[in-house]
């Protein structure tokens, strides 16, 4: 049984494979000839794929192409790939000068996955908090990532969120949360005042991609002592401007 799934995933990536080096639309007997299976098995895999979007029916001909899904898959991937590349020397610049963690996130759920650490010194691991997760409503990264949803979607993604109070600061309800993410679309960054972890400080700001949507974020963070009230504007500006930098080098094009 596990070995016939196997071919059967095998068959479906070799139609994939297939189609993916198409440069039009192919219907079931020319993919059928390519792969080496029956027309009906290419029948009943197509079907399936469709159902999935990782292929699609053209309406006229019944032939078939790579689906919307698949494209946005690999897409995703390779953004994800192209911004921590682009995003790591602008890092590295970013803490030299501000002698100040940073960190570049993106979302997962309601949480805020890290997926760069630039530390402050050079004897802890580098990677040390890759792949650490954090609340989005308590995270400059996440409520920078949150902002670029509605309302309604907004309580769509929070939906299994549980508001803990973690600190005095932190966001325990949606409704607070809704106010929130209006002052940080308004002003275009993020602040966690301790709300997390306390007498720690944070600020981010969105990255966008050559669709202007928010994909990430980066951040500055320490201690209140070293992120001090009078140092916040300078810190926001700092990081902004790093931010925007690396949008830009995503084909991003602030109209």
């Amino acid at each position: 049984m596990e070995h016939d799934s196997v071919r059967v995933l095998e068959r479906a990536f070799d139609i994939l494979a297939y189609l993916s080096q198409a440069r039009e639309a192919k219907g079931p007997t020319e993919i059928a000839s390519a792969v080496g299976l029956s027309k009906s098995t290419v029948h009943r895999l197509l079907s399936s794929l469709c159902s999935c979007g990782y292929v699609e029916k053209v309406k006229e001909g019944g032939s078939y192409r790579i689906g919307v899904k698949l494209v946005d898959l690999v897409s995703c991937h390779i953004n994800n790939l192209e911004l921590q590349t682009e995003a790591r020397p602008y890092l590295a610049a970013l803490q030299s000068e501000l002698k100040l963690v940073v960190h570049l996130g993106i979302l997962d759920g309601h949480e805020v996955v890290y997926v760069e650490k630039m530390d402050i010194s050079p004897n802890l691991r580098l990677y040390n908090q890759i792949g650490l997760r954090v609340p989005a409503q308590c995270s400059s990264l996440g409520k920078c990532l949150l902002s670029r949803f509605s309302g309604e979607e907004l309580a769509y993604v929070m939906s299994d969120c549980v508001f803990t109070a973690y600190t005095p600061n932190s966001i325990t309800s949606l409704q607070d949360l809704k106010m929130h993410m209006r002052e940080v679309r308004r002003q275009g960054w993020a602040i966690d005042y301790e709300e997390y972890t306390p007498g720690q400080r944070c600020i981010g700001a969105p990255i966008y991609d050559y669709r202007g949507e928010i994909i990430a974020a980066i951040s500055a963070s320490g201690s209140a002592s070293a992120l001090t009230d009078d140092r916040i504007q300078d810190v926001v500006t700092r990081v902004t401007e790093t931010a925007a930098v690396i949008s830009r080098r995503l084909c991003y094009h602030d109209v």
